[in-house]
């Protein structure tokens, strides 16, 4: 069972995928947003390419676990394209996962540039690998408190 990972943000969404056991999350691309259509599009060959089952949406929750308009936004558009795929959708805290990809980036001693290219591919990879490990420890998830 595959399950794609989105780290939605406003000009690029990072995608990850699972490994077909659902053990490992990779870095399979970003998206440069355009349009809400053309990202649907984009996002929708890219999970029928990897057979995908299942959505991990990352959610930008407030510091203190409250949604704000961020969060309203990735949702009503994480909506839409579980709607089109007909696929379940699980959204995922992804609070600070950004300042993890980017500490990640800073260890592999990956330049600015190329930092920027990967960063969103890799907030994706850490959301997908949180829920993931989650799932296999039969937790219920790291969804925020009002249980999305």
């Amino acid at each position: 069972m595959r399950v794609m990972a989105l780290d939605i943000g406003e000009k690029r969404i990072g995608v990850a995928v699972s490994d077909p056991l659902g053990q490992t999350a990779l870095p399979v691309g970003t998206v440069e947003r355009r349009s809400r259509e053309k990202d649907l599009e984009a996002l929708i060959a890219l999970a029928r390419r990897y057979q995908v089952e299942t959505l991990v949406i990352g959610l930008p929750c407030r510091l203190n676990g409250t949604l704000g308009p961020a969060a309203e936004r990735v949702k009503e558009f994480g909506g839409l394209l579980a709607e089109r795929l007909d696929l379940p959708v699980h959204y995922w805290d992804e609070r600070l996962t950004t300042a993890a990809a980017e500490r990640v980036l800073l260890a592999a001693d990956l330049s600015r540039r190329r930092r920027r290219r990967v960063i969103d591919q890799v907030a994706a990879s850490l959301i997908l690998q949180s829920y993931l490990d989650r799932k296999r420890a039969g937790g219920a998830g790291k969804e925020t408190p009002e249980e999305l």
